[in-house]
């Protein structure tokens, strides 16, 4: 499962500088002035000098993960010009070094790596940029900034408090609201983030309690064992916020045979299943927070600018930004549209 930290960046699309408006009111320049522009281009989708990036990841034992190998290949696919030299995958630490350090001595152009534990990888990804190759470190955060270039990934912590949100909103009105938790792996650094953002959020929400929490492992037979205890210890619940769609399966399962149907589930991570049982509008899932595989296609985005000596389309700067964080919007039938074609099996 994705572990991440929750630095990123802010940007506005419509800030106006100062100087701009003052230049507007009182400059003596000819109206046809142009103002001074970065001499480096912004990455576009037009094809560009060749790049070949290197892909190394987990292994694909899970739906997201799955789903972030597909986003990295489609993508890389839309460039003509991109190759993507991409490994196996393993959770085996030394394996997965192995692997990265292949990549280095193919001496690929750039770098993207997801890895299975980021601290324990650190050090080859400091390696390879001392070796000049760029790394764009994707979701598990490397220990040491100066192992990657650029940092893409997800806001565990905002899958909570977007989570706490959503539950408190539906439950403004209802006095004493009792609320559950199905967490995920306890001892991950990003189930203790999506936690807390959630106890935040309800912080907000004096009426809501709440009442249980129990740790499931982010697989279809936890949730449903996990939650099974719930609904056993809890007579009366109001809302559930699980933290993974993939545990959620399970989870719903023991819903439906216990018979419960009193409260709404907010799932986690936007699976197609959970997406599905939205638009049907027919079960207790009533939504999801997304954590987005497609910032694996973000990354070889940024890869491949950064293998062109390319900025970002849209921003100023002239070189790509050190992180970049995605938002976790929170997908429900209003909107589940626009969300379904990002769902993942």
């Amino acid at each position: 499962m994705p572990e991440t930290s929750r630095r990123g960046l802010l940007f506005g699309a419509s800030a106006i500088s100062a100087g701009a408006l003052l230049t507007a009111c009182t400059s003596n320049e000819p109206k046809n002035a142009q103002p001074a522009s970065n001499s480096q281009p912004a990455a576009d989708d037009k094809p560009g000098k060749p790049v070949t990036i290197g892909f190394a990841g987990p292994q694909a034992d899970h739906g997201w993960l799955n789903a972030i190998n597909v986003n990295a290949k489609s993508r890389a696919e839309k460039y003509s010009e991109v190759t993507l030299e991409i490994t196996e995958g393993s959770n085996d630490t030394a394996a997965q070094i192995g692997q990265v350090k292949t990549l280095i001595n193919k001496k690929v152009d750039v770098l993207v790596i997801l890895p299975a534990d980021g601290k324990a990888l650190t050090q080859v990804g400091l390696e390879a940029m001392r070796a000049g190759i760029p790394v764009v470190n994707l979701d598990r955060i490397f220990a040491s900034p100066q192992a990657y270039r650029c940092w893409v990934g997800g806001d565990n912590y905002g899958m909570g408090l977007n989570a706490g949100h959503y539950i408190g909103e539906q439950l403004k009105g209802k006095a004493n609201a009792k609320v559950v938790e199905l967490a995920g792996i306890d001892n991950l650094e990003l189930t203790k983030q999506r936690s807390q953002g959630f106890a935040d959020a309800l912080k907000n929400y004096p009426n809501i309690k709440l009442m249980a929490r129990q740790a499931a492992e982010f697989t279809v037979e936890s949730g449903q064992a996990k939650m099974a205890q719930l609904l056993q210890a809890q007579k009366q619940i109001d809302a559930l916020w699980n933290h993974d769609d993939d545990q959620g399966v399970g989870a719903l399962r023991a819903i439906q045979q216990a018979g419960r149907d009193e409260f709404i589930m907010v799932g986690g991570a936007g699976a197609k299943s959970a997406m599905d049982a939205i638009k049907a509008d027919n079960s207790v899932i009533k939504a999801t927070v997304l954590y987005p595989p497609t910032m694996a296609a973000s990354a070889i985005d940024l890869a491949r600018a950064l293998g062109q000596s390319k900025g970002v389309s849209g921003l100023s700067e002239m070189e790509i930004p050190t992180s970049l964080t995605l938002y976790s919007a929170v997908v429900t039938k209003d909107n589940i549209d626009q969300y379904l074609p990002t769902g993942f099996n």
